[in-house]
């Protein structure tokens, strides 16, 4: 039997990714992953506010590299399946010259390589999927600004990680105010300084320490990328997303979405292309069931994310 599972390919190998992808799944899911390739490294950048580990994957040339990063919102789990489905399709390419998004990326990897960071926000996830009490000792606190954590997008602090970095942080806070955004919410509460939280710091300090010539944040909702912030923007950057833009708009962001975000702050601080790119149509979260039809959809952005 198992040599007719061999004969057959690697398909039959693939791990379902028609999960919810909590801490402990995707702890199961990575370690499947690292089991079935040995070259995939695999650290970890920090801690959550609740002490939940960030993982970090890489796969390829550790000399030049590319960076994406999934989970930044709480209830755009999505996000985070995408990103590790794409790894192991490219790992599986390394492996056995089997295209991806039409192109043989184990060759193009040995030029750029791959590192990902599933989920940024591991207790903003766990929350949107397990209620108020995966927010630990601050689930009095999410109880109080929340009456359905099912569309919780911020961390367990309540402190939106997309608008905590420093990139239009000020200007951003003052579109906060106006809005009455003030304090601790599910979403868009920039936190009372930029990189005030753990996942923050803990991301930007990975990119000061190494090399990325590009970075992507995968989020949700809409068909989406946007790939501009400020008078900083390189050319790169337009043609990175004009490129992969196969079923998706070329958009840009309402006035309280401008700044704040990872795409703005990596564009602003290395003048390095950064897209962000959100995946599917409808309302977060997007159903699960959705998830396999969006990827085939989102697969070939991904491939040429690494290969332009």
């Amino acid at each position: 039997h198992n040599n007719l599972q061999k004969l057959k390919g690697k398909d039959l190998y693939m791990i379902n990714y028609n999960v919810l992808p909590d801490y402990r799944t995707r702890k199961e899911i990575i370690g499947k992953i690292c089991e079935k390739y040995s070259f995939v490294k695999q650290f970890f950048i920090g801690k959550s506010v609740c002490g939940r580990c960030i993982n970090v994957l890489h796969i390829g040339n550790t000399k030049h590299r590319v960076l994406y990063c999934g989970g930044f919102h709480g209830s755009e789990y999505l996000t985070v399946l995408a990103l590790l489905k794409f790894l192991e399709e490219c790992c599986r390419s390394m492996q056995s010259d089997k295209k991806v998004g039409g192109y043989n990326l184990g060759d193009f990897l040995k030029i750029r390589g791959l590192t990902i960071i599933p989920c940024v926000n591991p207790d903003g996830v766990e929350i949107a999927l397990h209620g108020s009490e995966a927010a630990l000792k601050y689930k009095p606190l999410v109880d109080d600004v929340a009456e359905n954590t099912h569309k919780w997008q911020a961390n367990a602090r309540g402190v939106d990680i997309n608008h905590n970095f420093n990139a239009g942080w000020c200007e951003l806070k003052k579109r906060e105010i106006s809005r009455n955004i003030k304090s601790p919410a599910p979403t868009r509460f920039g936190g009372n300084c930029p990189e005030s939280e753990p996942e923050t710091r803990a991301l930007t300090r990975f990119c000061r320490n190494y090399d990325f010539e590009r970075a992507l944040a995968l989020h949700s909702q809409g068909r989406e990328i946007y790939c501009s912030f400020g008078k900083h923007t390189p050319v790169l950057s337009f043609r990175l997303a004009f490129s992969q833009a196969s079923g998706y708009n070329i958009a840009f962001p309402e006035d309280i979405a401008t700044g704040g975000g990872f795409k703005d702050w990596f564009i602003e601080c290395f003048r390095r292309p950064a897209l962000t790119v959100e995946m599917g149509m409808g309302e977060n979260p997007l159903p699960l069931v959705d998830f396999e039809g969006e990827y085939e959809i989102l697969r070939k952005i991904l491939s040429l994310g690494v290969v332009v």
